[in-house]
C-alpha cells in the first residue's frame, strides 16, 4: 500500500514564499514521476510542476520562474518551493507519485494567498 502525504500549506500574503513537501511511502520500488497539481473549487485540477526520476522537470506557464520542484529519489520525496506567491495561486495542492500506469495521490494541502 502506497501512501502519499503532503505538508506545508498555509496562509500567506502576496509576494511571500511557501514550501510544500511530499513523501510517498514505498517498499522496494521507486516512482518514475512525482509532482504537484492544484485545484480550485469548481475547476479542473491542473498541473503545477513535475519531476521525473531522471531529473526532467515540467512547469505550468503560470508558475515558471516562481516555483521550483526538487526531488530526493532515495527518499521518494519532493518539495515545491513557491516564491512571489499571488492570489491566483490559492488552491488545494495535491502531490502525486506515479509508477507505471498507476498514480497515487495525496489528500491535498490548502494554500491561500491573501492580504
Amino acid at each position: 500500500q502506497v501512501q502519499v502525504v503532503e505538508s506545508g500549506g498555509g496562509l500567506v500574503q502576496p509576494g511571500e514564499s511557501l514550501r510544500l513537501s511530499c513523501a510517498a511511502s514505498a517498499s522496494g520500488f521507486s516512482f518514475s514521476s512525482m509532482g504537484w497539481h492544484r485545484q480550485v473549487s469548481g475547476k479542473q485540477r491542473e498541473l503545477v510542476a513535475t519531476r521525473t526520476s531522471s531529473g526532467i522537470t515540467n512547469y505550468a506557464d503560470s508558475v515558471k520562474g516562481r516555483f521550483t520542484i526538487s526531488r530526493d529519489n532515495a527518499k521518494n520525496s519532493i518539495d515545491l518551493q513557491m516564491n512571489n506567491l499571488k492570489p491566483e495561486d490559492t488552491a488545494v495542492y495535491f502531490c502525486y507519485a506515479r509508477r507505471g500506469f498507476i498514480t497515487y495521490w495525496g489528500q491535498g494541502t490548502q494554500v491561500t494567498v491573501s492580504s
